[in-house]
């Protein structure tokens, strides 16, 4: 999937409660509408099909090099793959996962993991370096600062995630961090090769916007809280 700027139009995927931002598909020209519309019925087809095939295959995800909220042996392993300047991830932040916590990853059935799909605007991936910057300083400090980044997001459409406005977060809610330090590595770009590759685990997992979840290597969609509970309530049997 490619990459775009936030000035371009995003649609809605609502196969998801959170209704996921994705990708656009870029605008194409055509010599008559009967040809584009056979040529999107073939599409359609085969993205149900593809969609079908790859919902039915687990991906095996590398859990130890995520970070990580719950037990690590808990039975049921939470991906969620988000972009800091998403609307919908920041609704998923305030509200799908305090429920899950609570529900599901205090209890033990279920751990939260999370990877980066940095792809509305080019301060998608400085965010996402500072919250990586925080991970490897303080790995414990990262959820705080996941919690945070999404209580602080500003309009998408603007390039509001600065490195001094990143660092500013961080010290807003006090973790117990080098200042100076996470600055200096989110301007040199120090994480950026690792916020590359969560790009790059994003495109092979068949992810098309954020948040988008996996359970136990399986992609899900779900319309609600209730129903993503029982998915996963489900799963931890």
């Amino acid at each position: 999937m490619s990459k775009t700027s936030a000035n371009k139009s995003r649609n809605r995927n609502k196969s998801q409660g959170s209704k996921a931002y994705v990708n656009p598909n870029k605008k194409k020209g055509g010599n008559g509408a009967l040809i584009w519309l056979s040529l999107a019925i073939v599409a359609v087809a085969v993205f149900i099909v593809l969609g079908i095939n790859n919902q039915s295959k687990a991906y095996d995800f590398d859990y130890a090099d995520l970070p990580r909220l719950g037990s690590a042996d808990a039975p049921v392993k939470i991906v969620e793959f988000g972009d800091y300047k998403c609307p919908s991830c920041k609704t998923f932040a305030e509200t799908y996962k305090p429920q899950l916590q609570k529900d599901l990853i205090d209890t033990g059935k279920a751990a939260l993991y999370f990877a980066n799909y940095a792809f509305i605007g080019k301060d998608s991936s400085t965010a996402a370096e500072a919250a990586e910057a925080v991970r490897t300083q303080k790995p414990d400090a990262f959820w705080t600062y996941y919690d945070a980044l999404y209580a602080n997001q500003e309009d998408e459409n603007t390039a509001w995630a600065t490195p001094e406005k990143l660092v500013q977060i961080a010290k807003e809610a006090k973790l117990d961090i080098d200042y100076d330090k996470m600055l200096a590595e989110i301007q040199s770009g120090v994480y950026a090769d690792r916020v590359k590759e969560h790009n790059s685990l994003a495109a092979k997992s068949g992810v098309q916007g954020t948040p988008t979840l996996f359970l136990n290597g399986k992609l899900v969609s779900f319309k609600d809280y209730n129903d993503l509970k029982g998915q996963i309530e489900a799963a931890s049997k």
